[in-house]
């Protein structure tokens, strides 16, 4: 029967540090398997075979070795079991080793982005791939295996993106982590890398990724009158954002993408019948009076049915990644447009293509059942229109506020 222990590997790095090993031991011969964790000497208790409390990581660390023990002892039981269980030491190891290897966190990374190229997944290559340029800015992450990626390695980089001359936002930083774990289920899943060292989770030592809250600001009813009611004839451009905006807004919010790809054939009769491009969900909408004004506007220009409704597309080839980069070049110049119109109309809050569907959850408040909301955004789970609603839904506490100190 063969047995394990962990050491500190002697030969030191330029750094003054040693590696952690496992040390397997049949018929008084030995082999090593190096963990990739380093430390120095002074922080080694030989007897117990731990890192010291004197480290600042030292406990993080011994889970870390308690894991890697546990996991290689496990492999040798499995192999003991096997009917030919008379191996060599150095069989022993290359068996653990091979069923235990490196898997690049990048190349599995490059096959990911490939899978999402073949599937015309364009919109999400264009968010996932600065996170994980992100990630690989990290000095830490410059040859990064599944193996590697510790709760200790995650704080480490959730620290440096804090630190960083450019700061990362917090959501910037959650949006990054569940893209490391997106890869590591999906890696898991394929059998790739082995779950017994997961990193995420809300047990004591992993990491618990919380999506912070953002704070969603609308316009009222009356800052979408005043924007409907302004003069902008003398600015065309203006005039132009203001439909696109309204159009948005006079369809529960409807996002900037849908919005700018809309066809004259997603008009049937009284209603706009279109698939969301964020979930590909099917929705129909009635045309509200205010909404058939803007489309009489736009009628004269059009020649077919399978015309864009407003302009921003009609010089773009059918090829989905065009559609998504002049997509992207038009939000942002309807963005800067707003801008001005809320200047004009004295509108202090800052006014986004975005914020339309803010606006619509700002006034609906609680009028509308959360059933009906739901429809109307479009959300799979009603949880999820519960917490988007929260943040509109404003009258208990202003009540409450009047109670105490309207005297």
């Amino acid at each position: 029967m063969a047995t394990i222990k962990a050491l500190l590997w002697k030969k030191e790095n330029k750094a003054g540090e040693c590696t952690i090993a496992i040390r397997i031991t049949k018929n008084r011969k030995s082999t090593y398997i190096h963990t990739g964790q380093k430390i120095k000497p002074k922080y080694w208790d030989e007897v117990t075979s731990k890192v010291k409390k004197s480290h600042p990581n030292s406990a993080r660390l011994n889970n870390f070795i308690s894991a890697k023990v546990v996991e290689i002892n496990k492999s040798l039981l499995d192999l003991e079991s096997e009917a030919n269980s008379k191996r060599e030491i150095s069989e022993i190891k290359k068996a653990i080793s091979g069923k235990h290897k490196s898997h690049s966190f990048y190349t599995f990374a490059k096959a990911y982005f490939d899978e999402l190229e073949k599937n015309k997944k364009y919109s999400r290559i264009n968010c996932e791939r600065p996170l994980l340029n992100r990630i690989k800015e990290y000095p830490r992450a410059k040859t990064l295996t599944f193996e590697a990626i510790t709760p200790l390695f995650l704080r480490g980089f959730i620290s440096y993106l804090r630190s960083t001359k450019d700061s990362v936002g917090e959501r910037s930083i959650v949006n990054t982590l569940i893209f490391i774990r997106t890869l590591y289920n999906k890696a898991s899943q394929q059998g790739i890398v082995s779950r017994d060292n997961y990193p995420f989770g809300n047990t004591d030592g992993k990491i618990k990724i919380r999506i912070p809250k953002s704070i969603k600001i609308g316009l009222t009813s009356e800052e979408i009158k005043i924007i409907e009611e302004i003069d902008l004839s003398d600015n065309p451009k203006q005039h132009h954002t203001r439909n696109v905006f309204l159009f948005s807004f006079y369809l529960a919010g409807m996002r900037v993408s849908d919005v700018l790809q809309m066809k004259w054939e997603n008009v049937q009769g009284d209603r706009i019948y279109y698939t969301m491009n964020k979930n590909q969900k099917n929705l129909s909408l009635k045309i509200h009076d205010k909404l058939q004004k803007i489309l009489d506007e736009y009628l004269p220009t059009k020649t077919s049915n399978s015309d864009y409704i407003f302009p921003e597309l009609k010089d773009a080839s059918n090829n989905p990644k065009d559609i998504l980069r002049v997509t992207k070049t038009g939000n942002k110049r309807l963005n800067r447009f707003l801008g001005q119109i809320a200047d004009r109309a004295g509108i202090t809050k800052k006014i986004t293509m975005h914020i339309s569907r803010h606006s619509f959850g700002n006034i609906s408040g609680d009028r509308i059942p959360l059933q009906v909301l739901q429809k109307l955004y479009n959300h799979s789970d009603i949880k999820t229109t519960i917490d988007y609603q929260q943040n509109f839904i404003n009258k208990d506490l202003d009540d409450a506020l009047d109670s105490v100190i309207g005297f």
